[in-house]
């Protein structure tokens, strides 16, 4: 009887397992071409699960999208690129942001636009490569806006269910980026429809507080919490989302990339709330440029756990921005609230080390508050001494049924894992036609396995394919077979997935897969890959980057 209801413990921890690794965590960032000085091999996808390139225009006559020149060249070659780094990332069109509101408002008003423009932006994403769409626009203005907004992604939805049916392929993804709260002045968004036709949405901030807007004081612009008002921070408008009946599993954090400058009356009153001259001469930094700014002048940061915002002096010049303390406490608040993820705004405003990426991509930290104080008659202390007491045996109670789960799993893995490593040689064979008794590579040297992985490894995985396979118009499709085979044939067993989680792998394309280690019988340990690389990168000449960025903020 003991032995049947470990046994069944057991299964419901692995599937609490089994369920929690397979919810995604959207860590996702904007790139704009416009900003020539950052190309797109520059960005580190690998930091990322979704990168969003916009912004395609919209014809105001035909309702279409429309591309210039140069940012077609942007927008045909971005997935491309980005998966060069990272091949799991996912990549999503954004359509709007640069549209004027007339075009917007005209669109979204007759069912023939909405038609026009739906079709041509589930063609223009396939073409390009993309797998999702993103649809930006800030400031819709009316209740004709938001009741036509409503038929737009409830049509957009049931044309990208259509065309996914009727290709076989993926469907795309489909998104949009939201204002602070779930209304615009006093025009309430279709939440029920967002809920139920959107992927997610990406919550902008408010831009709280501005110099031009609030110029005889200093302030955090982009301020999680504010304890001198209920309506201007993050906090405020993620709970009011979530009163109005969205899920926080719909909804994306805002990090924003970039700083806002005041200039002070008195450089030794410098807090928050300081008496101020106004905007700074350049008001819009990019948080590159306040790093620069940082390590020239020495300047002093300050970290506001009250507003969670950093900012920092220069004679007169003071200035509000996220680093990497506001970035952790963003991502642990959004962890906290059940949210979705993060995305970035935008990505070439990071450093050159990728700080506040690197530090958004390990998940923030856990903020511990503290318990309330003991009241004078000291009654609350016992429950704290109870605590000391039930505490550590819940610990060991949760150890030694970690620890029957790890046996179970290893001999799980164990008796499992010679299936799915024959499945993975049978997969790399499937996809290249090619056989496994001959050798490959320059030198004839490397068995199939060693050439498929040094093929992905370089980012020449399409090299690997067999040209009768015909995925024009998604590769990214074969690669991800190449990466989840390499994952089932790695050397040790116990790093190869389970076919369950294999199966799973192949059926959510949105699902982030770990990066494979060297199959087995390989010549070359992944001790000396990793010694390559780092001399690799350790080699790589960087320079300092000293612009003054314009329009930082997001739209």
């Amino acid at each position: 009887m003991v032995s049947k209801i470990i046994i069944i413990i057991i299964i419901f921890q692995i599937f609490i397992f089994s369920s929690t690794k397979a919810e995604t965590w959207i860590r996702a960032a904007y790139y704009w071409p416009e900003q020539k000085e950052f190309p797109i091999s520059n960005i580190n996808s690998s930091l990322f699960t979704h990168l969003i390139c916009g912004f395609a225009d919209i014809n105001s006559t035909s309702y279409e999208l429309s591309f210039s020149q140069s940012g077609e060249k942007h927008f045909s070659t971005f997935t491309e690129t980005v998966k060069k780094k990272n091949p799991s990332v996912t990549t999503l069109l954004s359509i709007g942001g640069n549209a004027d509101y007339s075009t917007l408002s005209s669109m979204v008003s007759y069912s023939s636009s909405r038609t026009s423009f739906i079709d041509s932006s589930i063609e223009e994403a396939r073409r390009y490569g993309f797998q999702g769409i993103d649809f930006w626009w800030s400031f819709p203005r009316t209740s004709n806006d938001m009741d036509n907004i409503d038929l737009l992604f409830k049509e957009w939805q049931e044309a990208i269910t259509v065309e996914a049916t009727n290709s076989t392929k993926t469907k795309l993804i489909l998104t949009a980026v939201v204002n602070y709260f779930p209304k615009v002045g006093s025009q309430n968004y279709p939440v029920d429809s967002i809920q139920k036709y959107l992927d997610w949405v990406h919550v902008q901030n408010g831009a709280y507080f501005l110099p031009n807007y609030w110029p005889n004081f200093t302030a955090a612009p982009m301020a999680l919490y504010n304890p001198n008002s209920t309506v201007n921070n993050t906090d405020y408008g993620i709970r009011l989302w979530i009163d109005a009946g969205l899920s926080p599993k719909k909804m994306v954090l805002i990090l924003p990339y970039y700083g806002t400058a005041w200039t002070l009356k008195n450089p030794n009153e410098n807090g928050i709330g300081a008496p101020a001259n106004g905007q700074a001469q350049a008001s819009g930094l990019a948080y590159k440029e306040i790093k620069t700014y940082i390590d020239r002048y020495k300047a002093k940061v300050t970290f506001d756990a009250t507003y969670v915002v950093n900012y920092l002096t220069m004679g007169t010049s003071w200035i509000a921005f996220d680093d990497v303390e506001t970035i952790q406490h963003k991502v642990s608040y959004a962890k906290e609230k059940g949210l979705l993820g993060y995305f970035v705004w935008q990505v070439a405003y990071d450093d050159n080390n990728w700080v506040l990426s690197k530090t958004a991509a390990q998940g923030g930290h856990e903020i511990i508050f503290p318990p309330p104080e003991d009241n004078r008659n000291g009654q609350k202390k016992q429950p704290y001494r109870l605590l000391v007491i039930v505490l550590p045996i819940i610990a060991a109670v949760i150890l030694l049924l970690g620890f029957v789960i790890y046996i179970y799993y290893r001999w799980m893995r164990k008796n499992k894992s010679k299936d799915v490593y024959s499945f993975g040689v049978l997969l790399l064979q499937i996809i290249s036609g090619k056989r496994v008794s001959i050798l490959y590579g320059e030198n004839d040297h490397l068995s199939l396995l060693e050439y498929a992985y040094e093929l992905w490894k370089d980012g020449k995985g399409m090299e690997f394919m067999d040209p009768s396979l015909d995925d024009t118009y998604s590769p990214c499709r074969l690669i991800r077979c190449l990466h989840i085979a390499l994952l089932c044939v790695q050397e040790m067993p116990i790093d190869r997935p389970s076919m369950l989680e294999v199966s799973w792998m192949l059926r959510n394309e949105a699902t982030n897969l770990m990066i494979p280690k060297k199959p087995a019988l390989s010549k070359e340990t992944d001790h000396e890959v990793v010694q390559k690389e780092s001399s690799t990168s350790n080699s790589e000449i960087r320079s300092d980057i000293d612009t003054t960025v314009s329009d930082l903020e997001a739209r």
